[in-house]
């Protein structure tokens, strides 16, 4: 008889990442996507109720504070979800057998480095919302024996609020903007992130190698400044009208400071679980043509 199909719970299925996953990992097994009404964040025990009630095989857990600036105001609430739910998840997965499957992010660094970051690079994020995002990495850690740590960076989709659509918003409402050019890092397209990550986990489910288990970072290959990003927003969509000057991060006060440099090495990802090298501009060319297709789609349905 053939093997039943994957139970995978996935958490955050309506964010930028968690949506994009749930067509690819639906290739792969049942997929359930409990909402907020179901799991609160925040509630630990409803956390590791829904773990029970599904029977995992699998835990992707795309569900994160990640208001930088937000999270100064609420460092109890961001700790609760950056850090105490993914250990009740890691946790719960270790109960039931189940591999977990966590996000965290390039600002875990410092950002004083001027080389991209490897795994091995030493944490030491500044700011709450970073570190609340390595306690859930160091929770997860701790708690699963068949955990994989996915640490991505400058995430942008059509879904809630990125860098990339407020410059498309922009664009349709000034034809000058300032943009900050002294921070550098990947950008990554949701779309992106979950068609990679759902090889990982079709990796993990085939083979069950608890050699495969750590920390791993999952973006594009290149780099480049916000500055950068906009501009290159601009071209992908055909925005010559709009003009970006490029200014300082000190001309910008923000209630978090962000790091300067958080470039991620991806390399052992890509060898450990035979993932492509697509640059970021490729991503953007990719995301552009998504675009356009959903609106062609949405004006033929009238």
């Amino acid at each position: 008889m053939p093997d039943a199909p994957a139970s995978i719970l996935l958490l955050g299925a309506t964010g930028q990442v968690g949506h994009a996953l749930r067509r690819p990992l639906a290739a792969l097994g049942t997929v359930h996507t409990p909402g907020r009404a179901a799991v609160d964040l925040t509630d630990l025990t409803s956390v590791r109720e829904a773990a029970g009630e599904h029977e995992p095989d699998l835990i992707v857990n795309a569900a994160a504070y990640t208001d930088v600036d937000g999270a100064e105001e609420e460092p109890g609430r961001a700790a609760r979800i950056n850090a105490e739910a993914p250990r009740a998840l890691a946790e719960a997965a270790q109960d039931v057998g189940a591999w977990c499957v966590h996000y965290s992010t390039d600002y875990v660094f410092d950002g004083t480095k001027r080389a991209p970051y490897t795994e091995a690079d030493a944490p030491h994020p500044i700011g709450v919302y970073a570190r609340t995002k390595r306690a859930g990495e160091e929770a997860v850690q701790a708690a699963s024996d068949r955990h994989v740590i996915l640490r991505t960076s400058w995430m942008y989709s059509r879904r809630r609020s990125n860098f990339v659509k407020a410059m498309l918003r922009l664009a349709d409402e000034t034809d000058r903007l300032t943009v900050v050019d002294d921070q550098i890092g990947v950008p990554t397209w949701a779309g992106w992130c979950a068609e990679a990550t759902a090889s990982v986990c079709e990796r993990l489910l085939a083979e069950d190698d608890g050699a495969l288990a750590g920390l791993y970072h999952l973006v594009g290959t290149g780099q480049t400044s916000w500055y950068g990003l906009a501009r290159a927003v601009f071209a992908q969509f055909g925005r010559t009208d709009v003009t970006a000057q490029p200014v300082s991060s000190g001309e910008y006060e923000t209630a978090a400071p962000r790091p300067a440099y958080t470039v991620l090495d991806a390399s052992r990802a890509r060898a450990a679980f035979d993932l492509p090298a697509t640059t970021w501009t490729a991503q953007l060319a990719r995301f552009r043509e998504h675009v356009q297709a959903a609106d062609g789609a949405r004006v033929a349905r009238g």
